[in-house]
């Protein structure tokens, strides 16, 4: 089995995450049952889950100079990426607060601007870069790679930089994901949480989760994450999906992004 080397661009947060029993009405006060604190987000997640499969895994973003940046890069360190860090003139790094319920939803509220990566990027000789966020100039760096994936979640970058895309994943249920069609990609994927999704137009199964839901965050990023490994060390797309989904079902069953996502898989 051929070695993938991977990086990823995008952006991470500092992520307050609570479990309550449901999201609070107007005016209500509810208690939480736990309460941690991860660096996450899309840039983040995706990372992790290639480190984890590829084994090792580089991460272009962006963070202010302040105390949740510092923690974020040794957080994201110790989760074993390699970090390429930018500070922008912006001071402050992302955060947000992130609710789960007791179905394991999660409803997410951000605080404060988008850090993105700005190109040009050193991104020759990966076989996957794996584009969440960043400016135009990253996403034409990224583009020098053998294998290019990107998020639904950034179409206006993804139409100014005018680069074929070799995967596209997004959310079906999103609106700010929804996809016309107009961007040169070979493999758009849309998933469906428990209904599967869809490969180029073509239904595709979800895998029922190890284990009881605890937490959905991290899912949708995961089974990104893994459908790309798969299609750039060479899998055919069916394959390439049953991984994914492996992938994005593991990580319903653990508490936050990082502690059920998928070990590396032939």
């Amino acid at each position: 089995m051929r070695e993938v080397r991977t990086a990823v661009v995008g952006h991470v947060e500092w992520v307050e995450f609570a479990r309550v029993p449901r999201w609070p009405e107007a005016g209500e006060i509810i208690h939480a049952t736990d309460v941690w604190s991860e660096p996450a987000g899309g840039g983040a997640v995706v990372a992790r889950q290639l480190a984890l499969l590829a084994g090792r895994c580089e991460l272009f973003t962006a963070f202010g100079k302040d105390e949740a940046g510092r923690s974020a890069v040794r957080r994201l360190a110790e989760l074993g990426m390699d970090i390429h860090v930018q500070h922008p003139w912006i001071s402050m790094t992302r955060r947000a607060w992130t609710h789960l319920d007791d179905r394991g939803e999660r409803t997410i509220t951000v605080l404060g601007d988008k850090l993105l990566p700005y190109g040009p990027l050193p991104l020759e000789g990966y076989d996957l870069v794996y584009f969440v966020s960043g400016d135009v100039e990253a996403l034409r760096s990224a583009r020098h790679a053998r294998f290019l994936a990107a998020t639904l979640r950034e179409q206006d970058t993804l139409r100014a930089a005018d680069v074929p895309i070799d995967l596209l994943v997004g959310s079906a249920n999103d609106p700010a994901e929804h996809y016309d069609g107009s961007l040169d990609t070979r493999t758009v994927v849309l998933t469906d949480g428990p209904n599967g999704g869809t490969a180029n137009g073509e239904p595709f199964e979800a895998v029922a989760p190890p284990g009881p839901v605890v937490d959905t965050y991290g899912a949708g990023d995961s089974f990104g994450a893994a459908l790309a490994f798969a299609l750039a060390r060479g899998d055919d797309l069916t394959h390439g999906l049953e991984l994914a989904a492996r992938a994005g079902a593991a990580v319903l069953t653990g508490r936050g992004p990082y502690t059920s996502q998928l070990t590396f898989q032939r």
